[in-house]
């Protein structure tokens, strides 16, 4: 908002405001106005914030009952002049009464004006005492004027009496003005044309501002006016004669009667706008013009009644004319296309537009800007360009100005130009600037490379609107987004930033890699970063350590720095070194003060825009001030000071305050004497402790719910304030924030030294942006409390929703409440309220996600401020992050990605309920969506945390890792430094060293216990203590002098702790090392050979030592003397003591296990026992005791063995995949699975101790390293250092979801949907419950199942296995029924459940009575794709292209359908049970036709086109005919609508592979495979099946799901249930729309509760088995 941009201010973007200007006679429209403030604005207001997005603001200038808060006209006229140019819809509305209202003062007069009317007041002899005593002259003005002194402070005594007396002097002045005007009139010195501006009232004065010089387009629809005439009112009698009031009050009557005469009076003044000025509009610029006429009766004039009668009119009228105007001009936020645009390419126009208002301050050329143009055009030079300047210097926008000017500089180049400006981001960490970067560096290729762009996910709802087309223009209307679709594909190849939460090393890869792209001079890359200096945390260093060294040759790097930022500077240095004169290094240009002249002239230029200058005294004094302090920026500021001087103003030295400082905060105070103190601080602290800034009506509505504070006062600071807020786009929204950052830091000495206030400051606004949230979301927060005191939702500023629709309907995010909520949680210290309310709000996460946040989400996901939730927030952060791909193109289908992968973990984090339910709320409220009903078992288990190295050195590899029992994971690079991770919620870090350790390069780590042990290449040995992080012990043994120079010590193979003494071998070392922590003091134990292992007894003081001839030797630690040994057959891998049993078991390497008896002490172990492995050649690669489980794994390359530890038994054994070898095998944490690493593998794979299977596999990036069970975590630590962590439990809940062998194959649902059945093709059939989600019983039959039909009451499941029939009771479980002889394939049930009938293909078929299996009668003939007639009567099928109908009593063939031509053949049919006299038959031909069976009537409807053929084996109809499904080819679904006649199709995003009708007719379910329409992300949430119902009716898609396994079945069941059947055996149940029931929520808790922890899978433990009977009770011949 600064003048020197063309409209005035420092905004390059629209507005996101409807601003309205308020124009009225304040003594005449108090009613009408106060209606209007509390009927129709609001309700406007939140049809503007719903429908559109944007906020309203009315502007009443007299909104305030004191006369002397009114603004003045000059005031008046920069708040329209505000509306006009920052509304976004209608900015102008007039109320013209029947008054027009007193003449206001000029505030000030012309000097050659003013003297003509004093010489002709006191020419005539008429007193201007007071007019002389009201103005005062001011040279400081131009052109020099007088200017008003009169003000309401003028009055004495009482604050009654002070008032009253000025409005006497008011109209003392008043009445003196106007007859000097009327002299002037009347001596023909002054033309009336002229003296008609001293005479119109402010309501007059407005009208004409704001239109007369309007332009056409700023009045259409953008301007109303309201005229309320009215006659014989009884203020009119009265009225009359206050034309005397104009006359002077002199003796000469003739004098006086011949002024009058020459003013026009009020009712000519308002006669003349309402019928001449007004009309004129209307029919010259199309004014939009309303006029109402009121007659009252003459004996009461108009009355209170009449005139509350016209404002409840009025107020019906303004509120259509409003909604009409912001729909007539188009109104909505900017950049309505922003849906299209994700975050990053939002803020880099943002900075672009940062950029253009940056450069409109640049007043003062630099002879700097020399130097960087020679930068920029010398080609060859590889180190960037560093300017460097003190505080205000002006280095950002000299930036910003270089930044527009590189173009000219590089004429015929077209270099690509990227300014940064860092410090006005308002995520200023490394990762997020370099991941901005490197989105801008795309864009910027895509200009030159179409390969390159943005991909929307083809499956995402949001991506198209309706997939289905009719036949009858199929090639224009079937599939509106056919086009965006394949543009979508071409697509794919962009390198997409998919990484939602990157680090260092992955962006520096990334940059690197882009960077590369403009290795040519041709264009170059031109890259201005400004205010690295000001990031926090060493964060500029980061950056400058992460860009190219040396630099491509195409690119060019310009920074600024503060010469006192010397650590960024060293960085530059240390990356770029060199001296200027080699090319390598890079360049400094220091930024010189500014010349005093030259500040002198841009404060003059300054002065002369807004009207204003010095007098020569005062410009000695501003001469003095810019000699201390020489700089553009200060110049400003005293601008705003020295504006407000006139020519008699008493200024001094101290006037002026020195510095910058002192001059924003004497600015401060001066607008505190101005407008109030409280109401400056809050303004000023509001705007300083925003996120990234407050828009107008945010700030209005924060300081008005504070106290009555008008609107009009608001902005008349803002006015004040304009040459100091810039305005920018955040999140479709223009927000205000300071120009400079010294702003804030003077508030905030100024207003925020108290830490309570700050807080109180953050928390009222953290309660205000809640406030919005929750009237545009529709519900709380589920932290009750987190809403402040009076803060009722009806009473507080009306809110902008999270999602609202843009004005075309397609619908954009507005995330002002979820941008700046959680910053002002976090600051008010309201972190419970953060973490349990806000980041367990579904809503929230969905609104950042839409909004391209996601980055954002997850970080504040990861932060560890506090320790509540932590491990739910770890856990969702790490699923965005796993589907960061998928969300970031397809943002609508997260509420579907979370739900299916939190539902399996319920049970393991029951706090997450409430993040499902709300899930489930949203989807029921939106109708839209498909809801999870019964989740599938899960197709990966999602890592609690993933964890990378930002190491300031290259990538290294690890050395060593280590940890266990301590809950701390160490790793040893390559490099020598150390990384630690502390635990869940912690980062992997680099071990902190002392100054005097700084040099130590570390060799490798053991852990035991809560201690690491940390070898150094100098040979030392360190001590890290995990409960005392802060310090390295070392370890110092007095045998290392001993080795002297010939040979150093091997390296330590491990360390067992014991009490406070470490035990430490080494490697081909034939003694063990006791270090003793309390005494520092190392004693030595001699074995006889090389030491392999070490155990300590807990109750005891014995060490015993495996050595590698097998030999264990035992030791007394209190005498330092040898108690025994024993011998083994090799070397002994591992010790196992059971004190309690007094046993020692012993592993050798070859995986034999020999048990010794060691409860005498005097006499060596007796062998107890003794177990050999058949394969000795092989040697074992790890062991893992689980002593809670009593169980031993034993790894060897080709087998994992594994031992009950309990009796020393062997459990099992577990070969290796073929082609493959175990490397590495962990047990679970209850020891019912273990988990492998096998070699070429990048996952780890999981094995069910019980079954022998691989039941799971973790995904991991590349080949692991090693595997640790660290507390309830399974850590996996790459090559690299990357660490992945798993929730033990999480690994549990997945191994133990429900699902069958194989896989699914046939599913059959009961019309209740409480109980459904499942097979496999095994012998087993699975009867499900959906309230608890698991198995209830299983019917086991003699073999595979081959067909499965459930009764239509449910009462009976009728299979087919090995050739017999089996009849089972459902509730029950009883097998009723077992026929043989019936050699059928295939079996139906009469739709009444008395019957059924079994087909078979070579001998007769039967229809028999379910009850006891009686046979009814036989059929002779086969009827293939058999059906029963609704009525129980008929058996419909094919034969021999033919239509027949057998009869269910006699079994004979009693109706036939044949087609009119011999050639002709029936292909597909379907009875219907909603008309169950007729059939639905379907021609080869394509003709379609209905078959009345009782009598044999046919009605041909249709005729298919040839374009369409029907597929048998796809066709379905819905029961009452209206729907058939056709065909299902590639990637089109073929509907026939016979209710309407026509043909639908609908296109899939991929490959059709299942589709199943909805037998109601509403929907259609169908499976489509899209990997060739996919970009190239692999991930499983990305997968490329999916799971999609669309609406019959319209084709509208009503919900997605992606699926991560291959499906096997899928059904439709009723009430609009999908089951969809899968491979792996499990089974999962989505419902459409409000299908989802709240019991639903329910069922899933309860079925987490009551699963617990699973030792095995439900199918392994003893579910209740039915059996069928031992052998057949029925035989058929």
């Amino acid at each position: 908002m600064h003048p020197e941009g063309e409209d005035g201010s420092l905004s390059s973007c629209g507005s996101s405001c409807v601003k309205i200007y308020v124009c009225s006679n304040p003594d005449d429209s108090v009613t009408e106005r106060r209606d209007l403030r509390e009927k129709v604005f609001p309700r406007f207001g939140e049809h503007c914030r719903r429908s559109l997005g944007l906020d309203v603001r009315v502007i009443d200038p007299f909104e305030s009952s004191d006369p002397s808060c009114w603004p003045d006209e000059r005031t008046r006229q920069q708040l329209i002049d505000e509306c006009r140019s920052s509304s976004a819809g209608p900015f102008f509305l007039a109320l013209v009464g029947h008054q027009y209202g007193a003449a206001g003062l000029p505030t000030q007069v012309e000097v050659s004006e003013y003297q003509l009317l004093l010489q002709e007041s006191q020419q005539a002899g008429v007193c201007t005492r007071q007019l002389e005593a009201a103005y005062q002259r001011d040279e400081n003005i131009l052109p020099p004027s007088y200017r008003l002194k009169l003000s309401p402070t003028a009055g004495t005594g009482g604050e009654a009496d002070g008032d009253a007396r000025y409005k006497e002097e008011e109209e003392e002045v008043r009445e003196e003005f106007q007859t000097a005007v009327s002299l002037c009139i009347q001596n023909k010195v002054m033309t009336p044309e002229m003296a008609r501006v001293f005479y119109r009232s402010a309501l007059d004065a407005d009208l004409r501002f704001a239109l007369g010089e309007c332009p056409l387009e700023d009045i259409v629809s953008r301007c109303v006016v309201y005229v309320h005439k009215v006659t014989d009112a009884e203020e009119d009698k009265g009225k009359k004669l206050t034309s005397s009031q104009l006359q002077p009050k002199s003796e000469d009557e003739t004098l006086a009667r011949t002024t009058v005469t020459t003013a026009p009076t009020q009712a000519e003044l308002l006669a003349e706008l309402c019928d001449d000025f007004l009309p004129a509009l209307v029919a010259s610029r199309r004014l939009l013009l309303y006029t109402t006429t009121t007659e009252c009766d003459r004996r009461h004039g108009y009355t209170a009644a009449r005139r509350r009668g016209y404002a409840d009119s009025l107020c019906r009228q303004v509120l259509s004319d409003l909604l009409m105007m912001t729909d007539s001009v188009g109104v909505s936020l900017p950049g309505t296309d922003a849906h299209s645009r994700d975050a990053l390419s939002e803020e880099q126009l943002e900075q672009e537009r940062l950029c253009n208002i940056l450069s409109r301050l640049y007043d003062i050329s630099r002879p700097e800007e020399d130097e960087i143009r020679a930068y920029v055009e010398l080609r060859g030079r590889q180190g960037p360009l560093v300017v460097t300047g003190g505080p205000c210097t002006g280095k950002t926008v000299l930036m910003a100005c270089c930044t527009q000017q590189i173009k000219s500089w590089l004429p015929g180049v077209d270099p690509v130009m990227i300014g940064y400006f860092c410090s006005l981001s308002i995520n200023t960490t490394p990762e997020h600037l370099l991941s901005s970067l490197c989105s801008q560096i795309v864009r910027s290729l895509s200009r030159r490379e179409p390969d390159f762009g943005p991909c929307r996910d083809p499956g995402d709802p949001s991506s198209s609107t309706d997939s289905r087309g009719t036949a009858a223009d199929h090639s224009h209307n079937e599939h509106p987004s056919e086009e965006s679709f394949i543009l979508s594909v071409m697509s794919c190849s962009a390198p997409k930033m998919r990484n939602a939460n990157a680090c260092l090393s992955e962006l520096k890869e990334r940059l690197d890699s882009l960077l590369s792209q403009f290795a040519s001079t041709t264009q170059p890359l031109i890259l201005l970063l400004d205010g690295l200096d000001q990031l926090e945390d060493d964060g500029g260093a980061q950056i400058i350590r992460s860009l190219p060294s040396p630099l491509p040759d195409g690119v060019r790097l310009i920074a600024t720095v503060t010469p006192s930022c010397a650590r960024l500077l060293q960085a530059v240095e240390e990356r770029y070194s060199g001296s200027c004169e080699n090319e390598s290094g890079y360049v400094r240009v220091r930024l010189e003060a500014v010349d005093r002249k030259q500040c002198a002239k841009l404060l003059e230029s300054l002065l002369k825009r807004s009207g204003r200058r010095v007098t020569s005294g005062q410009q000695a004094l501003v001469n003095r001030a810019l000699t201390s302090c020489c700089l553009p920026f200060y110049a400003r500021l005293l601008h705003a000071h020295t504006s407000l001087w006139h020519s008699d103003s008493d200024v001094t030295e101290s006037s002026l305050p020195d510095g910058v400082h002192a001059s924003i905060s004497s600015l401060l105070g001066h607008l505190e004497l101005k407008h109030g103190s409280s109401l400056v601080a809050r303004s000023a602290s509001c705007l300083s402790l925003s996120r990234a800034g407050l828009s107008q009506a945010e700030l209005a509505d924060l300081l008005c719910s504070c106290g009555d504070v008008p609107q009009v006062s608001v902005e008349r600071l803002l006015l004040d304030l304009k040459d100091f807020l810039v305005e920018r786009s955040v999140s479709n929204t223009q927000v205000l924030f300071w120009v400079s950052r010294h702003f804030k830091l003077v508030v905030g000495k100024k207003y925020l030294g108290d830490d309570e206030w700050r807080r109180r400051i953050h928390s009222e606004m953290a309660s205000y942006f809640h406030d919005r949230w929750v009237r545009s979301n529709g519900k709380p927060l589920l932290v009750e409390h987190l809403s402040g005191p009076n803060n009722d939702p009806d009473t507080q500023p009306h809110s902008q929703p999270f999602l609202s629709p843009s004005a075309d309907n397609a619908g954009h995010v507005g995330v002002r409440s979820v941008g700046e909520l959680p910053h002002h949680l976090r600051r008010s210290g309201r972190m419970e309220e953060l973490e349990c309310g806000l980041l367990k709000s579904s809503g929230f996460h969905q609104a950042l996600v839409q909004a391209g946040l996601l980055g954002d989400l997850v970080a504040m996901l990861e932060a560890a401020e506090g320790s509540t939730f932590l491990r739910e927030r770890l856990l969702l952060a790490s699923i965005l992050k796993s589907s960061a791909c998928l969300l970031q193109s397809s943002p609508m289908r997260l509420p579907a990605v979370m739900e299916t992968s939190l539902l399996p973990y319920l049970g393991v984090f029951p706090a997450l309920e409430g993040f499902v339910q709300d899930i489930r709320w949203e989807r029921r409220k939106s109708r839209r969506g498909l809801g999870l009903a019964l989740c599938p078992g899960p197709c990966f288990v999602p890592p609690i945390q993933f964890l990378r190295r930002d190491a300031k050195t290259e990538e290294g590899c690890v050395s060593e890792v280590a940890g266990g029992e301590c809950g701390v994971v160490a790793e040893v690079m390559a490099d020598g430094s150390v990384w630690i991770w502390k635990g869940c919620g912690h980062d992997l870090a680099e071990l902190s060293l002392s100054c005097g350790q700084q040099a130590l390069k570390f060799a490798g780590v053991k852990s035991s216990g809560r201690f690491l042990l940390l070898s150094t290449r100098c040979n030392k040995l360190f001590a890290w203590d995990a409960t005392d992080q802060q310090r390295l012990v070392e370890v110092i043994d007095p045998l290392k002098t001993e080795f002297g120079a010939s040979r150093t010590p091997n390296r330590v193979e491990g360390f067992v702790v014991w009490q406070r003494m470490f035990c430490l071998w080494w490697g081909n070392e034939t003694f063990v090392s006791v270090f003793d922590m309390s005494t520092e003091t190392m004693t030595h134990f001699q074995c006889q050979d090389c030491v392999t292992c070490v155990v300590c007894s807990l109750s005891g003081f014995c060490m015993y030592c495996g050595q590698e001839d097998g030999t264990v030797s035992a030791f007394d630690m209190k005498t330092n003397s040898p108690l025994g040994s024993c011998s083994n057959r090799s070397a002994v891998a591992l010790i196992i003591l059971r004190e309690e049993k007094h046993e020692m078991a012993c592993v050798d390497r070859t995986g034999s296990i020999a048990l010794w008896d060691i409860a005498d002490e005097i006499l060596p172990p007796g062998l107890v026992k003794e177990v050999f492995i058949q394969d000795k050649s092989r040697a074992i690669q790890n062991t893992d005791h689980a002593e809670d489980s009593s169980a031993l794994l034993v790894c060897q390359s080709h087998q994992v063995t594994l031992w009950d530890t309990h009796n020393w038994e062997l459990w099992d054994q577990f070969s290796a995949p073929r082609g493959r070898a175990f490397l590495q095998a962990l047990l679970s944490m209850d020891a019912h699975l273990f988990l492998a690493l096998l070699d070429s593998c990048t996952s780890i794979m999981v094995w069910r101790l019980s079954t022998g299977e691989c039941v799971l596999s973790l995904e991991t990036s590349s080949q692991p390293l090693a595997l640790l069970r660290v507390a309830s975590d399974v850590v996996c630590v790459h090559h690299d250092g990357c660490l992945t962590a798993w929730d033990s439990e999480m690994i549990d809940a997945a191994e133990t979801s429900p699902k069958m062998r194989g896989g699914v194959k046939g599913v059959a649902v009961e019309q209740t949907r409480k109980w459904f059945y499942t097979t496999d093709g095994s012998e087993n059939v699975w009867k499900w419950s959906l309230d608890t989600g698991l198995p209830h019983v299983s019917f086991v039959h003699e073999g595979p199942v081959d067909e499965l039909r459930l009764s239509p009451n449910g009462i009976c499941l009728v299979s087919i296995s090995g050739g017999e029939i089996y009849v089972w009771q459902t509730e029950t479980g009883q097998n009723s029924l077992r026929i043989c002889g019936s050699r059928a394939t295939n079996v139906l049930i009469t739709p009444n459940g008395n019957f059924g009938v079994s087909i078979s293909k070579q001998g007769l078929s039967r229809v028999w009575k379910l009850a006891h299996g009686a046979v009814v009668c036989s059929i002779h003939q086969h009827l293939s794709d058999a059906q029963v007639s609704p009525e129980s009567t008929f058996l419909i099928g094919l034969r021999g292209g033919d239509l027949l109908a057998a009869s269910l009593w006699s079994g004979s063939i009693s109706k036939c359908f044949s087609c009119v031509d011999v050639s002709e053949r029936v292909v597909a049919f379907h009875v219907l049970s909603k008309h169950p006299n007729f059939v639905v038959v379907m021609a080869a031909s394509g003709a379609v036709y209905t078959w009345k069976v009782s009598e044999e009537t046919v009605c041909q409807h249709f005729q298919l086109p040839n374009t369409f053929h029907c597929q048998p084996q796809d066709f379905q109809m819905s029961s009452d005919g209206s729907y058939a499904l056709l065909s299902a080819e590639n990637n089109f679904i073929n509907v026939l609508d016979l209710s309407r006649v026509r043909l639908c199709s609908f296109k899939a995003e991929g490959l059709v592979l299942r589709a199943c009708l909805d037998k109601t007719g509403c929907y259609l379910a169908y499976i489509f495979d899209s990997s060739s329409a996919e970009n190239s992300c692999t991930c499983l949430l990305h997968a490329s099946l999916t799971l999609t119902v669309a609406r019959l009716s319209d084709g509208e898609r009503l919900g997605s799901v992606r699926l991560c396994k291959n499906p096997s079945a899928l059904i439709v069941s009723e009430p609009q249930g999908v089951f969809v059947g899968f491979e792996d055996g499990s089974v999962g149940v989505y419902s459409v729309f409000s299908d989802v029931r709240m019991d639903e929520q329910e069922s899933v808790r309860r079925r987490g509760t009551a699963k617990g922890r699973l030792e095995k899978c439900p199918f392994d433990r003893e579910p209740l088995n039915c059996f069928c009977q031992f052998k057949p009770n029925v035989t058929w011949r």
